[in-house]
């Protein structure tokens, strides 16, 4: 997918393709790690009634969501990760759960639908640039009443990104014209202590109708 988008990539910076996420794993250098699941997340987990539905965790980096959703009872779960190292760790530690599913591969390659996608550290961890794709791809892996929910910084950074930072107006534009109606935008009450006051909790749904997209290569 990289390779697709490659127009885009700043050449300053970072290639962010799997060899890059894989370092950071194998030398442990994940300062987005939580060591636990988001309370944000964790709220709204609480509040999904059927136990049943179909749970997508992209990008999900050591899954704390994931335990907490089969804690919860959740029975179809399924996780991505670029990163080889991560997958065969997930793999290993949810090996012979049913309820489970753990994928090696790009997002953006994904098939199937969905009825929730949690959305924790994975879009910040994009480029700018492929911002049009998220949104875009989200809207394909969402079944009609399918809803994508989690937390985005509503911030910039002084470092270059990894994370990549942003405002609540500008992803709500975003959304809306990639096809996905932004149900709810609000500042986060509940982040973690680093990330108070800088992130907004987001819940999207699928626009039904056709959508004369941007090409997501350069805003195009």
């Amino acid at each position: 997918m990289l390779e697709e988008l490659n127009c885009c990539v700043d050449m300053n910076g970072p290639t962010l393709d799997a060899h890059y996420w894989n370092s950071q794993y194998i030398s442990n250098t994940t300062g987005w790690d939580l060591g636990m699941p988001s309370p944000a997340l964790v709220a709204f987990i609480d509040t999904l009634e059927k136990k049943d539905i179909r749970i997508l965790i992209p990008g999900c980096g050591n899954a704390y969501e994931a335990e907490y959703l089969l804690e919860a009872g959740f029975s179809n779960i399924t996780l991505i990760d670029i990163s080889a190292e991560l997958v065969k760790k997930l793999q290993e530690r949810f090996a012979g759960n049913a309820n489970l599913t753990v994928i090696l591969g790009d997002f953006f390659e994904l098939k199937g639908q969905f009825d929730v996608i949690l959305e924790q550290t994975f879009f910040c961890a994009l480029q700018p640039f492929m911002r049009e794709h998220y949104v875009q791809k989200m809207r394909e892996l969402l079944d009609e009443n399918g809803i994508l929910a989690g937390l985005m910084f509503n911030r910039n950074f002084e470092k270059p990104g990894p994370p990549f930072g942003g405002s609540a107006n500008d992803y709500q534009k975003l959304f809306e014209a990639n096809g996905l109606e932004m149900v709810e935008i609000e500042n986060c009450l509940n982040s973690v202590a680093p990330r108070a006051n800088s992130e907004v909790f987001v819940k999207a749904k699928k626009i039904i109708g056709v959508f004369d997209v941007k090409n997501p290569c350069c805003n195009i």
